[in-house]
């Protein structure tokens, strides 16, 4: 038996049962460790969480009960960005920090936004069908009732990792930019070309309003109704943030009644969508399923991440990524020297 048990769910989230883990145990080799899987169950994770030195989380909501059940885990890691689906203030009660992986694929993200803007503003589905339906004089005069890109107004709603890549992205395009983040500094959005300013300015002035709040208990269903009202008709909603973050009842009613002009979303408030959501069938909307961060380097990067925070908390360091939002002085684990020579194993 291994010294240390890191306990997993079953084929949850991205990974098939059984399927191995050598990217993850590239950091743990020497360590005695073993990544061993539960059922992606409740109840089966609460059976064999007596066990665990740490838990592999993946896909499955990860509960207070399950939490609970813990009684030795030094760490909960995630291969994921989001941490909506494990309860982290039931962790933090229980002194275990929760670990995700907040720049893993953070480039692919801003790629995918990108994306979205240009294709949704140049309305390319909509331009795409009408060449396959033999519909080829209808695609000129459509774009002609579209102002071009450069001096048009990109705002941000929260200005993290992400939307600064965005930034970056946008400003060759000659794009102004302004954000609304009150937990940025306004230095940091100057660094990036970035115009400070309240979320309502950011939803009247803006031609394009990009989403990248986190699914929090504050910011689920951030926007309303009211919101989109503020909007410029002409405006473009996108989102590769979390759907929830958004009234999706209240985007489709401001898509419907032409409130705005278009959306490109990567993400929803239920997914996958149901065959009756109305955004399915809208023309002014473009929809990818959840994969803005997808590449070829998605599954070792992130996998190679998990396998490193697992290898700190394991050897009592402190994690990389830690996002619980106290500090946890029951975890027995040792916070980074900021100049320290020896970074462990996984310097």
């Amino acid at each position: 038996m291994a010294k240390y048990t890191i306990l997993t769910p079953a084929g949850a989230s991205f990974t098939t049962a059984g399927g191995g883990y050598d990217y993850e145990m590239e950091a743990l080799a020497g360590m005695d460790a073993a990544i061993v899987e539960c059922p992606a169950t409740e109840e089966g994770f609460i059976a064999a969480a007596p066990g665990a030195d740490a838990v592999y989380a993946k896909g499955m909501k990860f509960t207070k009960r399950m939490i609970d059940a813990l009684t030795k885990c030094r760490a909960i890691v995630l291969g994921t960005v989001g941490v909506d689906y494990v309860d982290v203030d039931a962790a933090t009660a229980k002194g275990i920090p929760v670990t995700n992986c907040p720049d893993t694929f953070i480039e692919e993200v801003a790629d995918h936004a990108m994306m979205l803007l240009l294709a949704a503003h140049r309305r390319c589905i909509e331009q795409d069908r009408m060449v396959r339906e033999g519909r080829w004089g209808e695609g000129r005069p459509q774009l002609l009732q579209i102002p071009r890109l450069m001096g048009l107004t990109l705002g941000f709603i929260s200005f993290g990792r992400v939307a600064r890549q965005v930034a970056r992205r946008a400003r060759p395009f000659g794009l102004h930019m302004l954000a609304y983040d009150p937990f940025v500094q306004e230095l940091v959005m100057s660094d990036y070309g970035v115009e400070p300013a309240t979320l309502a300015e950011v939803l009247q002035r803006s031609d394009f309003v990009s989403m990248h709040a986190p699914d929090t208990a504050h910011t689920r269903k951030m926007l309303t109704d009211a919101h989109f009202a503020q909007m410029k008709r002409t405006a473009i909603f996108i989102n590769t943030g979390r759907g929830p973050t958004v009234d999706e009842a209240a985007l489709i009613r401001a898509l419907e009644t032409k409130q705005i002009a278009g959306a490109g979303l990567d993400v929803f408030e239920v997914e996958p969508p149901r065959p009756d959501n109305p955004l399915l069938k809208m023309p002014h909307v473009i929809l990818s399923p959840h994969n803005a961060s997808a590449s070829s380097r998605f599954d070792p990067a992130r996998k190679r991440r998990v396998g490193q925070e697992l290898a700190l908390v394991l050897s009592g360091r402190w994690p990389m990524s830690c996002v619980n939002p106290t500090v946890l002085p029951g975890s027995g684990l040792k916070r980074w020297q900021p100049y320290a020579m020896d970074r462990g194993p996984n310097s």
